[in-house]
């Protein structure tokens, strides 16, 4: 939505649509933000303007995310209070180094780091390991991170258990759009949902008998790598961008894939792969 879209939806009725996306009452959440039902009622239908208090008090308790409270606002007629500091700015420089951080303490294993839209705004030199034989217009920037992965041309052929996976990333990516009502990501949804896949994809992951995490099993040449992934997060973030801002790092699934990539003469040098 645009600073001009948000001024012109009450807030109201963006409040109604974000209360519907929680599947909350208007009892519920009244009672969550410790107002009246009447009240809420009242700012829901337009007959009463709320605070700037009051919109930011609503928006935390149905978890809507840093972005959207800056267009709630708006469309109150209040300015927005979360800055979008861009990445490269100085301001950030401690948040670029401790992401950097990470990222070079993960190696030789791959580590990256995405934004909202899961565009690569860093990566490892691991990372070098999940875009091997990637077509060229994938690996142009801005690099979008799940379009690389299930892409035909990317890395899918590789992805041995490429139905699980993508389940799990669809699953992930449609969890995401019901979280913000990005249209961008539902758009981008819909664009993976119709890359090809020539495995089973489950509704639902059920486990094996010797399964604990999802895995990630791709192919490397002659040799077969499993991997499980973990995701940080900023705590209690107050920039957009921070908030945005992901690193999801993988980790060996089994010793075979941990002494497969682990170097013979101790650590890599930590030079960083950054598209």
């Amino acid at each position: 939505m645009t600073v001009a879209e948000a001024r012109h939806r009450p807030v109201g009725r963006l409040l109604r649509v974000w209360r519907a996306r929680r599947r909350l009452s208007q009892l519920e959440l009244a009672i969550a933000a410790e107002i009246s039902t009447r009240h809420l009622s009242f700012v829901e239908t337009g007959r009463a303007m709320p605070s700037r208090d009051m919109v930011l008090r609503l928006a935390d308790q149905l978890d809507v995310p840093l972005r959207e409270r800056n267009q709630l606002l708006l469309a109150a007629g209040y300015a927005p209070v979360y800055p979008r500091t861009p990445l490269d700015s100085p301001t950030l420089e401690p948040v670029r180094a401790a992401v950097r951080r990470v990222l070079l303490t993960h190696e030789p294993y791959p580590a990256l780091a995405v934004d909202r839209s899961w565009h690569l705004t860093d990566a490892n030199r691991g990372a070098a390991l999940l875009t091997t034989g990637a077509a060229d217009s994938l690996l142009a920037p801005p690099v979008n991170v799940l379009r690389l992965t299930l892409h035909p041309a990317g890395l899918a052929p590789r992805i041995l258990n490429l139905g699980q996976w993508r389940a799990q990333l669809l699953g992930r990516l449609r969890r995401q759009v019901d979280l913000t009502g990005d249209h961008e990501l539902s758009e981008l949804h819909d664009e993976l949902r119709g890359y090809p896949c020539d495995q089973p994809e489950p509704e639902l992951s059920i486990p094996g008998p010797a399964d604990v995490l999802m895995p990630l099993r791709i192919r490397d040449g002659d040799r077969r790598l499993s991997f499980f992934s973990t995701v940080l997060a900023f705590e209690t973030p107050l920039d957009v961008t921070v908030a945005e801002l992901s690193v999801e790092s993988f980790f060996p699934l089994d010793e075979a894939t941990a002494r497969a990539l682990r170097p013979p003469h101790g650590p890599a040098d930590g030079t960083l792969l950054a598209r």
